[in-house]
This record gives structure tokens, C-alpha cells and sequence, in this order.
């Protein structure tokens, strides 16, 4: 078995190979489809190859993954802190790829399968697309705030009322073709992020773990996206504890001799686009009835709220391991809310409305319901609140913290 490290640049790739324990140098691969297949069929089925994480690393793993044991892809940074040297050109960075690989040192990243990948594409794309709106209505803002112009009446400044009282604004003539030049990039892009909405929530539909992910408080389709494609495949990760780390919502750790350990913030790991998201769906899941809201209450009391939101998105996190683990839904769903959230999802995808149809859609529900569902989750969150008084008063963790008055 040979192991083959390939620095992979725009143009060409650089090859070293491994063999019976001695390191060589093999001829450059230029970086096109053709002579990369060509490069794969001269390798054998018991190959191991590693490239680093770069932009075009995913498709000429895609290439050489059928002609060889084992495509392995490094994480760009991690190879970085364990392979610094002061001497660095790219035959020494294959070589140094394959040495990693050939030691079973590689941090590697998972690279999923073509339907893992696509969905993050998608996720980031839109990521980038609300970024660009959110910077061009900020620009609106600070022209506004520039020329010495009240707050709007409305909410929302770009809404039918608050671009009507835009429109009645007196600016100079640069300041007037600012406005009008952002408000037409706002136009586009809704129009593109509607889209990929769409195209979301189509495969939101075929996909049980993002419904799965639905019925938490505070996760919709957009969250439950960003983690389904984060995770993968959820056996990856032995414990909730891993995908925690996965995600960057551990904490950091420095110890050092006898010192005691001192924990910082959040590591910031993995996929910023989840990690986010799931942040803003603590935000959510706190002021819905139920135990999140109580255990945020809990954390927000002594360490604040920013605070408190981050460690409801742990947990959310760890939750999400359990129901994605266990094929469960939430055991403390409100059924109309989620029917409500997947009624959503459905129109989002491009199904047609049946509005005034009452009861054609499924989702319409008597006070009573209502009224009976909100009562349930203030009773599990009462509970909770009860359970945690206990354990306080006895320091006992889990099921040994319940009394006979709990029960």
C-alpha cells in the first residue's frame, strides 16, 4: 500500500508518494479533469491519497475516490499548527500531507456525499445573499442618519409604509441615487433569496431529519437545514459531547501543572453558518413555554442573557444529537405549532395556498387545542423548574434529584 499526498493549486498538483518507507517526489498533475483521470487510473485500488481543504479539493476527490482504497481530505488549518516549517514550497507540503497520512496524524474534514454537499452550498449561498441585503439596507441607514432625517414610522423602513415615507425624503441628488441604487439591490436580492428558500424547503420536505429537527421550539427550517448539513451522517459522532465540539459551542480549556483548569468562550469550531443559526433560534426556543425557556431563565440569572442564549443553543445541539440518534421527535412538541411549521415549509416550497378552505390544510386548530398545549408546556416547564430546586437542595443529578411531591 502507497500513500500519495497531493498539494493541490488552481493549475497543477504537486505528488509525493510513499512507498516501503522512503519518500519521493512524482511529476506535477495538471489540475483538469482529463489528466486527473488519467493520474487516477495509473494508481492502485490499495492507494491511500490526502489533499489539503481547498476550494477545488472536493472534485478531484470526486475524480480520484474510485480508483484508490481511501481519499482523505485535511483540515487546512490543523495541518498548519501541526506541520508549520520555516522552509515551505509545495513539494514539501505533499510530502509533508503524505508523512501525516502514513503516521495516522491527518486531521481530516468529512466530506459527505453529493446531497450533504449541495445542501451546503445552498446554506451558504443564501448566508451570503442576506449578507449582502442586510450591508446594502445598512448603507440606506447611514444616509439617512447622515442628512439628519427622523427614525421612520414604520417598523419597517423597507416595508410598503416605510418606503413610502422613503420616497417623500428630500436628499441631495448623490445622496437620492444612493438610495435608489441600494433599494434596487434589496429588490434583487429578496427576489434571490426567495428562490433559494424555495429550493430549500423542496428538499426540507424529503428529508425526515429536518422535519425531525422541526418540532423544537425555536428551530425552523432554515436552522434545521444548517445543522442537518453541518452534521452529515449523525453516527459520526459517538456522543453529544462531539457534535458540540463539531460545532464550536464548547468551551475553551488552559491548564497548566497544578493550576486549576480556566474555561474561556466558545471555541468557535466548525460551521459558522450553523452556529449562528442555532444561536438565533436560543433566542426563540427562551421565550417559548417549556423547560429551554426555564433553563435559559436559569442561566440568564447568573450569567446573563448573550450568555444564557449560547448555552440554549448547546442544548439545542445535544438535543439534536438525541432525536437524530433515536429517530424521535421532541417529546414536548406542540402539535400545531409544528403543523403550522410544516404548512410553511410546504407553501415555501411552491405548493398553492388554501387560504379560506377551513380545515383543507390540517393546520387549523380550536382555542381549546391551543389553550390545552400552551397549559402542557407550562406544566414540563414547571416541572423542570421543580427538578432543578431539587437537585440544588440535594445535590443529586438526574433522576435522584425527583421527590415524592415532584412525582
Amino acid at each position: 500500500m502507497r500513500t500519495i499526498g497531493m498539494d493541490v493549486h488552481r493549475d497543477f498538483c504537486e505528488v509525493a508518494i510513499i512507498e516501503d518507507g522512503a519518500v519521493r517526489s512524482a511529476p506535477r498533475v495538471r489540475t483538469a479533469p482529463e489528466d486527473l483521470l488519467v493520474f487516477a487510473q495509473s494508481l492502485a485500488p490499495t492507494d491511500e491519497v490526502v489533499l489539503e481543504n481547498t476550494g477545488n479539493a472536493r472534485a478531484i476527490a470526486a475524480i480520484v475516490q474510485p480508483h484508490v482504497g481511501r481519499v482523505a481530505i485535511a483540515n487546512a488549518l490543523s495541518v498548519k499548527l501541526i506541520a508549520h516549517a520555516r522552509v515551505k514550497t509545495d513539494k514539501i507540503d505533499a510530502r509533508v500531507l503524505a508523512q501525516l497520512l502514513a503516521a495516522g496524524f491527518l486531521p481530516e474534514v468529512f466530506f459527505g456525499d453529493e446531497d450533504t454537499r449541495a445542501l451546503r452550498r445552498r446554506i451558504s449561498r443564501r448566508a451570503a445573499l442576506v449578507k449582502q441585503r442586510t450591508a446594502a439596507k445598512n448603507e440606506i441607514h447611514a444616509v439617512l442618519q447622515r442628512n439628519l432625517k427622523d427614525r421612520p414610522p414604520a417598523s419597517d423602513l423597507f416595508g410598503k409604509r416605510g418606503r413610502a415615507w422613503l420616497a417623500m425624503q428630500v436628499l441631495v441628488p448623490d445622496e437620492a441615487e444612493t438610495v435608489t441604487g441600494c433599494l434596487r439591490q434589496i429588490d434583487m436580492l429578496d427576489t434571490e433569496v426567495a428562490s433559494m428558500d424555495a429550493a430549500l424547503a423542496t428538499s426540507a420536505l424529503g428529508s425526515a431529519d429536518i422535519r425531525r429537527l422541526m418540532t423544537i421550539p425555536g428551530i425552523d427550517m432554515l436552522t434545521a437545514t444548517a445543522v442537518c448539513s453541518a452534521i452529515g451522517d449523525v453516527k459520526r459522532f459517538p456522543t453529544p459531547r462531539h457534535l458540540v465540539s463539531y460545532l464550536g459551542l464548547n468551551p475553551t480549556v488552559k491548564q497548566s501543572g497544578i493550576a486549576p483548569a480556566r474555561t474561556g468562550r466558545i471555541s468557535k469550531a466548525g460551521s459558522s453558518v450553523a452556529r449562528s443559526a442555532l444561536v438565533e433560534a436560543a433566542w426563540a426556543a427562551a421565550r417559548s413555554p417549556g423547560p429551554l425557556r426555564a433553563f435559559a431563565e436559569r442561566v440568564g440569572a447568573r450569567r446573563g442573557r448573550n450568555i444564557a442564549a449560547v448555552a440554549v443553543a448547546r442544548k439545542l445541539t445535544v438535543l439534536s444529537w438525541h432525536l437524530l440518534s433515536k429517530e424521535q421527535d421532541y417529546a414536548f412538541a406542540r402539535p400545531s405549532l409544528v403543523r403550522g411549521k410544516l404548512r410553511r415549509l410546504e407553501l415555501t416550497a411552491g405548493e398553492p395556498s388554501k387560504r379560506g378552505q377551513r380545515g383543507s390544510t390540517g393546520t387549523h386548530v380550536s382555542a381549546d387545542v391551543r389553550s390545552a398545549e400552551l397549559a402542557a408546556a407550562r406544566q414540563v416547564e414547571d416541572a423542570y423548574r421543580r427538578m432543578m430546586a431539587d437537585w440544588k437542595a440535594t445535590g443529586k443529578r438526574g433522576a435522584g434529584a425527583a421527590t415524592g411531591a415532584r412525582i
